[in-house]
């Protein structure tokens, strides 16, 4: 059995993305990892970065995105998809350059991709995501976020990255039918300086609306993102992947995050601050307490979970 990884990515260092780090995760547990890197701009090194991880499995797929012609981030699916072609592996792994994996589920994962291989009925493995918000220890678990995702997919099952590349369908539109990972992605995409997560925030809504929508509605807004008070949110105490150590430690805005007191009302309302989900989160987590395992008012999911695999 040989496991693939793959990824997309662009300005990663311009735009404080752990691309190095997301490799380097699910790399021990991969025969190659093929990634397709955008040209970017000039002021960015993301493509000597990932060259700077010391491992032959490494291939680089040098690509240039056309951002215009390719709205609502199905550039991100294009890329995928480029990457995944090149993929030779029995299994694809699929990272973006904002998600890590904790070493402790690698043996699992690999165990998972073992004991499935033959099972004609799973076609993807579907992982928990714990998506952090503002800093390295608290984390969303609204309605407004996805609970679950796939990340591993068989690639003899005709599935392709779908619309930004958040999930998968097989090339029929169905979707694909997976068990669980019986593990988690951590989802750092959250967690930058301010002034870096709106620039990012400009990038994602330029690949989505076009660059002119773009920096109309951007124009005028705060060079800083205001997370909002993070005491609304859970703590996390467990520990952190080993590969993000190094950016854990050189956190330095600490100062620019507020641990306490109220939204600003002239602030537009997060995700988590809206009534409806707030309303559905709570409701999501009465139940979850009360019967176990994760629970979704939405009808909206890119796979189709099958029953305690």
């Amino acid at each position: 059995m040989k496991i693939s990884g793959f990824s997309m990515v662009r300005n990663a260092t311009k735009l404080y993305y752990p691309i190095k780090e997301a490799i380097e995760s699910v790399l021990p547990i991969c025969d190659e990892f093929v990634v397709a890197v955008g040209k970017g701009d000039e002021d960015d090194y993301t493509r000597e970065r990932i060259e700077s991880i010391d491992s032959d499995k490494i291939k680089i797929i040098d690509t240039e995105w056309d951002i215009e012609s390719q709205r609502n981030g199905v550039i991100h699916a294009e890329q995928t998809n480029l990457a995944l072609e090149h993929c030779t592996g029995d299994w694809c792994f699929y990272i973006q350059a904002d998600e890590i994996v904790h070493e402790k589920y690698l043996p699992i994962i690999k165990d998972r991709c073992i004991e499935l291989a033959d099972d004609d009925e799973v076609e993807a493995l579907v992982f928990d995501y714990r998506h952090f918000w503002g800093d390295y220890r608290h984390y969303q678990i609204s309605h407004g976020w996805y609970k679950r995702e796939v990340r591993v997919i068989k690639n003899n099952c005709n599935i392709r990255s779908n619309n930004s590349a958040q999930g998968f369908r097989k090339k029929n539109g169905e979707k694909p039918k997976a068990a669980h990972a019986n593990a988690e992605i951590f989802h750092y995409g959250w967690v930058r300086p301010p002034r870096y997560m709106e620039k990012k925030r400009k990038a994602f809504h330029t690949i989505h609306w076009g660059k002119d929508k773009a920096e109309e509605f951007h124009d005028g807004e705060p060079e800083e993102f205001d997370y909002g008070p993070l005491n609304r949110l859970p703590v996390y105490n467990g520990t952190h992947p080993d590969v993000m150590k190094e950016w854990i430690n050189n956190m330095d805005w600490e100062d620019k995050l507020k641990y306490s007191g109220k939204t600003d009302p002239s602030q537009a309302k997060h995700e988590d601050q809206k009534l409806k989900n707030k309303i559905l989160t709570y409701i999501e987590q009465k139940i979850e307490k009360k019967f176990g395992g994760k629970v979704y008012l939405s009808a909206h999911r890119n796979y189709e979970l099958l029953g305690t695999k």
